[in-house]
């Protein structure tokens, strides 16, 4: 049997892509399955307006997933008949003024020079896309292939597609320990009952380092880090923009963006914040990342507050995932996605699962195990 330790996203499409191989597979979920910082997410894949300075090893993986996600939101609205809301509009990155504008500009270079598919617009054409634009914006660039989905519906139709493909989901489950016997993975305690089992895949996000019974030496160095968001509503006859768009931030937001779904929400965040397990809300959150939106887009002023929450994206030390072999036999790690979780799902399904069942890790992940800290 298989055991998989988390049921956010990753755990889910891994399951899933497990239980149609046939395999006997079993997700344990501390809580309820895509309540943590799946539910917290804003749902959007954006491997270009997200790529770092310093962190191009990360474009082959993220590109990829990018690459086979269209398939991936068709077949399993197909097996679910649950509308995940793929949105195709992509996504424009836009400045203020002249400071802003140069950094743009260099970040526009950065992208190019990576050979992503992304295009320099002046004030005008950014403000011909989304009218309701600041007329403060100084330029912006469009990255067409920068998607979204609804990840909250994306967790329901995950849960859906895998009990379908017979794989078992526990909710309120928490593993108390991995047992481990001579450097192998030998079975799992849940809720004091000893369960036998052939394989565990970590997939807790930033609980993942905290599980009992793996060496010190192994566990996976993964931090939690603090992310505010809220929801506005917009008439959903009238949104306010069509494309989701991100704008400078603060000193607590680094960038702020604004997603809009097609029932009507308009999810804008987040803050990045080091500040452990502690999920509370703040004003000055929400202060700032209401600040910087309304300079990126003055008609959020009169629109309602519906919505407001927190979650903890799962941070390695290179803020990259950790994927694959632990160093333990019968141990695999699919954690430490940061902001990129819902991106690199089907991927990480995909290859993780191919891992267990054959045995070895494409040149894909192989540069994102454990061993690498």
């Amino acid at each position: 049997m298989i055991v998989i330790v988390g049921g956010g996203v990753s755990g889910l499409a891994i399951g899933w892509r497990l239980a149609q191989a046939g395999q006997n597979v079993t997700i344990y979920e501390r809580n309820k399955a895509g309540m943590e910082s799946t539910w917290a997410a804003a749902g959007m894949l954006a491997p270009q307006i997200e790529a770092e300075y310093g962190e191009e090893m990360l474009l082959p993986l993220t590109m990829a997933s990018r690459k086979i996600w269209p398939d991936f939101a068709k077949e399993l609205e197909a097996e679910t008949e649950i509308h995940i809301d793929y949105r195709r509009e992509g996504t424009i990155q836009v400045s203020l003024n002249r400071d802003e504008q140069e950094q743009l500009d260099h970040r526009f270079s950065f992208l190019s020079r990576n050979q992503l598919e992304v295009e320099k617009l002046s004030a005008y054409e950014v403000r011909r896309l989304e009218p309701h634009i600041s007329r403060a914006v100084t330029g912006g660039i469009y990255s067409p292939q920068d998607h979204q989905v609804d990840n909250r519906a994306l967790a329901l139709a995950l849960k859906i597609a895998l009990q379908k493909a017979g794989g078992i989901l526990r909710e309120q489950s928490s593993v108390e320990e991995i047992v481990i016997d001579e450097g192998c993975v030998t079975g799992v305690i849940v809720n004091g009952d000893k369960i036998t089992v052939d394989h565990v895949v970590v997939a807790a996000g930033a609980w993942s380092r905290n599980i009992p019974g793996i060496p010190e030496i192994s566990r996976p160095p993964v931090r939690p880090l603090k992310g505010q968001m809220l929801a506005l509503e917009m008439p959903e006859n009238a949104p306010l923009i069509a494309h989701v768009i991100w704008g400078p931030g603060n000193s607590i937001v680094s960038n702020v963006y604004l997603a809009p779904k097609s029932d009507g929400r308009l999810v804008v965040g987040a803050t990045v914040e080091e500040m452990g397990f502690d999920k509370r809300m703040t004003g000055g959150g929400l202060l700032e990342i209401l600040r910087s939106a309304w300079e990126v887009l003055p008609g959020i002023y009169d629109l309602p507050l519906i919505d407001s929450w927190s979650g903890l994206r799962p941070a390695s030390r290179d803020d990259a995932p950790i994927l694959g072999k632990s160093g333990i036999a019968g141990l695999t790690y699919a954690t430490g996605h940061h902001r990129n979780g819902i991106l690199l799902s089907p991927i990480t399904a995909s290859e993780i699962s191919s891992y267990i069942i054959e045995g070895k890790d494409s040149n894909l992940i192989s540069s994102f195990g454990v061993g690498r800290f």
